[in-house]
């Protein structure tokens, strides 16, 4: 019987051992199951990772703030304006807006000038082409219309130095193939290539360089018609019943005005003198009366 139960003791010992044995060996797989691993390894800052073009991947999450774009702050502003004007004589109006423009520091452009009208093209700097149209707008007559055109060409800009940049690059491995060809066929086919992509990287050249006067310098277009000056005041007729009459009227209010021009002059005086005057004479009478009559003589004494 204590056999039997020391046998039972001994199995169930080995039973709790292998059970723990196998808890022990099963908790690795459990986390690996429960995605517990090593962690990823974070790409270093400015080197491109393997499979990519060369350029960089940064995880969004990770604080970095991004660069500004180009042009952001600086704005690239293409501005025109233009003006009509009457004048009398055109050509001193023409004159004096060429000289307004070169005191500016600009100058003319297209101009085309006649008897009755004229048209010319100013350019002068952008910052100065307020001061510029203010002065412009008093020559003449009068100013019949101004208008003024603000273009932003930021982004035409910013295109353009993106692709000047791929395209100098593009000729410049061209170049390099040139240099590498061996056999006549291989020479001519490198060089149509290379004079076609010169030739697009001239093009773009230009544009960058229009959009980069059009920015530093303004157009001012402007429109000069001629108008016949004012005729002068015609004479009255002073002839007849009703010049007679218009000149006599004009002679009684210049009297007039003149009559009472004396008197407001001498009117302080008679607020003064005129009481005093009019005291005596009353006195002088008073006197006058209180004298006895003389008796009358006789014709007989």
């Amino acid at each position: 019987m204590r056999t039997r139960w020391r046998t039972l003791l001994a199995v169930a010992g080995v039973a709790v051992v292998l059970v723990g044995c196998s808890a022990n060996s099963s908790s690795p797989s459990s986390a690996d199951s429960a995605g517990v691993g090593p962690a990823p390894a974070i790409p270093q800052q400015g080197k491109p990772q393997q499979g990519t073009s060369g350029a960089s991947k940064v995880e969004p999450n990770q604080g970095q703030v991004p660069a500004p774009q180009a042009g952001a702050s600086d704005r690239k502003l293409s501005r025109s304006a233009r003006l009509d004007l009457t004048a009398t004589k055109v050509t001193d109006v023409v004159a004096q807006a060429r000289g307004i423009a070169q005191g500016a520091g600009g100058y003319t452009g297209q101009e085309s000038t006649g008897e009755d009208s004229a048209t010319l093209s100013l350019a002068v700097p952008a910052e100065k082409l307020d001061g510029v149209l203010d002065q412009l707008s008093h020559l003449g007559t009068s100013l019949v219309k101004r208008e003024m055109n603000t273009q932003d060409v930021t982004e035409q800009v910013i295109d353009v130095e993106a692709r000047l940049s791929t395209q100098r690059a593009s000729v410049e491995r061209i170049r390099a193939l040139l240099a590498k060809a061996t056999s006549v066929s291989e020479i001519a086919s490198v060089e149509s290539e290379l004079t076609s992509r010169e030739a697009t990287l001239e093009s773009l050249e230009q544009q960058r360089n229009s959009l980069a006067g059009s920015v530093a310098m303004s157009t001012v277009s402007m429109s000069i018609r001629s108008v016949a000056a004012p005729p002068p005041p015609a004479e009255e007729d002073h002839s007849g019943f009703l010049g007679g009459l218009a000149g006599g009227w004009d002679a009684f209010l210049v009297f007039g005005g003149g009559l009472l021009t004396v008197l407001g002059a001498i009117a302080p005086f008679l607020l003064i003198v005129g009481p005093l005057a009019w005291g005596g004479w009353w006195l002088n009478r008073r006197r006058r009366a209180a004298r006895p009559e003389p008796a009358p003589v006789s014709p007989e004494a």
